[in-house]
């Protein structure tokens, strides 16, 4: 009986595939479950606009962050073997001169140094930390920005999805039916989906993004330590004649 059952079921599936009224249903039904971005994106309501805002500001703050740390990381390879060279053999205006010339944080910090020349060594070494300091607080301006942004828009999105849900239970409790219709339900649901979904689009980037800026600093600021410790055994060699 089962598989008899079973044969007749799928002989009308069959059947009813083959109806054009019910292909054209199906295909209605599918037409209006689609819906555009655009559509979809309106659908979020104003925190949408909130989070296009902020991936605005990401996208800048990343690309302006990443051309300025690429280009302090460029600097001569034979700039330390040149201002060694003027070192020792006295000429401390060719190395102030040579610093000045290169826009590098670490010629910044080289110039702050060979400007102390003369003076007690600890006092040489703190001048060139107060300059790295500085530097490294340049590089990391808008990093705190990226940072709160990979925070910030996710629990915006949520945010948008908790409003979302209590209105579409607002209307549920308002229906003089009594009754909750999925359709109702499920189409309130995922409007209110759609800002958790373009608050994790914006944090997640950004979140990498940050991640990737900050390691770069890191990797500047392992240099400039190195950089300081090659100039200061610079000063302690003799000065040729």
């Amino acid at each position: 009986m089962i598989n008899i059952l079973t044969i007749e079921s799928a002989e009308e599936l069959a059947q009813g595939a083959q109806d054009p009224v019910i292909n054209t249903t199906v295909s209605e039904t599918a037409e209006s479950l689609t819906v555009s971005f655009w559509d979809l994106f309106l659908s979020g309501g104003w925190l949408m606009w909130v989070l296009v805002a902020l991936a605005a500001v990401m996208i800048f703050i990343f690309v302006e962050r990443f051309i300025s740390i690429r280009k302090a990381t460029r600097i001569d390879k034979n700039f330390m073997n040149r201002i060694r060279d003027f070192i020792l053999e006295g000429n401390i205006s060719a190395a102030i001169d040579l610093c000045r010339r290169t826009d590098s944080p670490i010629a910044r910090m080289i110039e702050k140094g060979i400007e102390r020349i003369g003076r007690p060594m600890g006092d040489i070494q703190t001048a060139i930390e107060n300059v790295a300091n500085v530097e490294v607080a340049k590089l990391e301006s808008g990093l705190p920005w990226l940072a709160s942004i990979s925070g910030g828009a996710p629990m915006i999105g949520f945010l948008g999805t908790v409003v979302g849900m209590v209105q579409v239970f607002i209307g549920m409790s308002a229906n003089q039916s009594g009754g909750i219709e999925l359709a109702q339900l499920s189409a309130g649901m995922y409007v209110a989906m759609v800002t958790t979904v373009g608050g994790l689009i914006v944090g997640i980037p950004a979140y990498f993004a940050h991640n990737y800026l900050a390691a770069r600093i890191e990797k500047m600021i392992f240099r400039m330590e190195a950089t300081t410790i090659a100039f200061m055994d610079i000063l302690n060699q003799p000065v040729r004649k």
